[in-house]
């Protein structure tokens, strides 16, 4: 079976866009196809000002709605990043192989910088140096394939190219994975404003669908959805963004095809109408299983703990390997230093 990888970040309340863009298609398709890992990726969430509380607490939450969402331990390893010391370890390694420039032409690394700058904050060299830990989270595994969107493909291939550079230099030490990329839904944007991602990290509520709204509040949302000059009905991503965006998120929910869905509607109010109640359906079992692993803690960290011995089993050889490649003289065993003495 071929190996998958991917992490969800901490860093906020996981939205319908995580769902349809990943989550659910880690649970129905992902974790049954392969040998599957799925990481919190909470050392990432470092990289800018944080509570260290509120980390914590969303790492739990987002480990808990991944179980929510379907990922079923008996099919694949859920783990959290930072109870596996290899992704730290891999980490500085990989860096003694990337180079400056590759970093800083990391398109997130110059958006995220700059709003950090115009904020009047300090920017934190983790958030230069995160797509190295990011290409350790997945070389660490031995991945083949990584399912991410648009925004994260770049990272992908600095991954890739980190992996043929270490190879190359100093023996093969690394699967050199393959991004992959989800049908409809990868990028539900943002019903504020529609040429934005819908990110869990962002401040305006309004425009952002979370997991865990309650039904009532999904539906407000949706339908004060912004749209588009015009009464047409128009699926045209670049012409008609809102309009498109409510038109992927309905075909993500129900199954259809958007440029169908719009041949169906006459009006903006039906479609908002529709779309609501389909998000607030594809969305309640989740809720509802959410519900009932909050009530048993214990079974969600035995999750976590068990997920990240089998993670820890499959990376330290892996880690270890790469260490020895790169020059690193290996620990002595216990026993050989008591002999010693």
């Amino acid at each position: 079976m071929k190996r998958v990888f991917s992490g969800v970040k901490p860093t906020g309340h996981l939205t319908l866009g995580n769902y349809l863009g990943a989550m659910r298609q880690w649970a129905e398709v992902d974790q049954h196809r392969a040998d599957a890992l799925f990481c919190v990726v909470d050392l990432h969430a470092l990289t800018v000002d944080h509570d260290p509380a509120r980390v914590r607490r969303l790492s739990r939450q987002a480990a808990t709605l991944l179980l929510a969402a379907g990922l079923d331990p008996r099919l694949c390893t859920l783990f959290v990043q930072s109870h596996v010391d290899e992704h730290a370890r891999l980490s500085y390694v990989l860096e003694c192989v990337a180079t400056d420039g590759e970093m800083r032409r990391m398109i997130q690394y110059k958006e995220k910088a700059a709003r950090e700058r115009e904020r009047g904050g300090s920017v934190r060299l983790s958030l230069l140096t995160y797509p190295v830990l990011m290409a350790a989270d997945i070389l660490a595994y031995g991945t083949d394939e990584v399912p991410v969107g648009d925004d994260q493909a770049q990272h992908v291939e600095l991954t890739r190219d980190l992996a043929l550079r270490f190879n190359q230099r100093y023996g093969q030490a690394f699967v050199v994975p393959r991004a992959t990329h989800p049908p409809v839904g990868a990028r539900v944007m943002n019903l504020q404003e529609p040429t934005s991602k819908m990110g869990k990290s962002d401040d305006s509520g309004p425009g952002i669908v979370y997991l865990l709204d309650e039904p009532d509040v999904v539906r407000k949302k949706v339908m004060r959805a912004v749209t588009d000059s015009g009464r047409e009905v128009v699926y045209d991503r670049e012409g008609r963004p809102g309009v498109a965006n409510l038109l992927e998120i309905l075909a993500a929910c129900t199954g259809g095809n958007p440029q169908a869905l719009a041949d169906a509607y006459g009006s903006y109010g039906a479609l908002k109408k529709d779309t609501a109640e389909a998000v607030v359906e594809v969305l309640r079992p989740v809720r509802a299983r959410h519900q009932e692993l909050c009530a048993d803690p214990v079974f969600v960290e035995g999750v976590l703990r068990e997920g990240a011995e089998r993670a820890r089993a499959m990376a330290r050889p892996v880690v270890d390997a790469a260490y020895r490649a790169i020059g690193l003289l290996p620990a002595v065993a216990e026993p050989a230093l008591n002999a010693a003495r």
